[in-house]
């Protein structure tokens, strides 16, 4: 049997908009989004049952086809013609479920790459990222990672230098809030203002992490939902320690503070994560394929 190790990288959205509405139901989105160090552990095994099936920490993720990472192995499996072919995924997760951290998206995307690598890179990068697109709106991000610009449904990419140098601490409360909830209260409700997305992606080009934190900005958080009190409260408490800026990510729950590289930040998580449940440090990552 073969087996092969990947580490499925959490994304934060550094800023997120979102459009009209498509005829496919899905909404035009504008996001910049960043892979950072938090991370599952995924190992994907071949093997001869003929069924692909994931098993994971958490007893309530499915182990079918309603998991991306299951979905993912077949779709990979079905391009190279290798129908039928059986494997295990198995998932630690580190990555909070319900954060809009794209956890499940990470998961499927580890196992893409995974897959390319059991079968001796049978799918070039461009395919691969083709591929993915099939699979979740998210996916497509977490196979190259980094930092890039997404637009379309999220799937459309472009590749942003770096951010400066910086480090996040984020903070998930115990609930999360449901994605097509908050898109359809969006739709109900106009957006009193949008990300300064083109000033977001200069200062990024130009390593202006002040310039940076300042146009950090979710559309989201402008929806009338009394749970965006909690996400207000984190941020406050993550700017009162010393974040250059603190946004929520994707849909949330999940809120994040940027800092400068140096500062200790533990001291920062633990009283949040008290609080909380949930709060960990974490730095960027770097394009995958690089």
């Amino acid at each position: 049997m073969k087996t092969v190790h990947e580490k499925a990288y959490a994304k934060l959205n550094i800023s997120l908009d979102v459009g009209k509405r498509r005829e496919d139901g899905f909404h035009e989105m504008t996001m910049v989004m960043q892979s950072i160090s938090l991370a599952d552990a995924v190992t994907v095994t071949l093997n001869d049952t003929g069924k692909v099936r994931a098993k994971t920490s958490l007893p309530f993720i499915p182990g079918d086809e309603r998991n991306l990472a299951v979905k993912a192995a077949l779709c990979y499996l079905e391009a190279i013609g290798r129908q039928g072919q059986g494997a295990l995924i198995e998932i630690q997760k580190a990555v909070p479920v319900g954060a809009g951290m794209g956890g499940g998206s990470s998961d499927a995307a580890a196992v893409l790459r995974a897959m390319n690598r059991l079968f001796d890179h049978a799918l070039s990068t461009g395919e691969l990222e083709k591929l993915s697109c099939s699979v979740g709106s998210d996916v497509a991000f977490c196979v190259a990672g980094g930092t890039a610009l997404a637009t379309g449904r999220g799937e459309k990419l472009e590749a942003l230098p770096a951010l400066p140098g910086c480090a996040f601490v984020v903070c998930k409360p115990e609930f999360s809030i449901s994605t097509p909830e908050l898109f359809r209260k969006l739709d109900q409700m106009p957006l009193r203002r949008h990300p300064d997305t083109a000033g977001l992606t200069a200062a990024i080009r130009e390593g202006q992490l002040g310039q940076v934190c300042r146009r950090m900005y979710n559309v989201f958080e402008d929806v009338d939902d009394r749970r965006m009190r909690t996400v207000a409260d984190i941020k406050s408490r993550l700017l009162d320690a010393g974040a250059l800026g603190a946004v929520m990510t994707g849909t949330g729950s999940a809120v994040f503070g940027v800092f400068a590289p140096g500062q200790a930040l533990e001291g920062v998580c633990a009283p949040l994560r008290r609080e909380y449940g949930f709060c960990e440090s974490a730095v960027c990552v770097g394009r995958l394929e690089d």
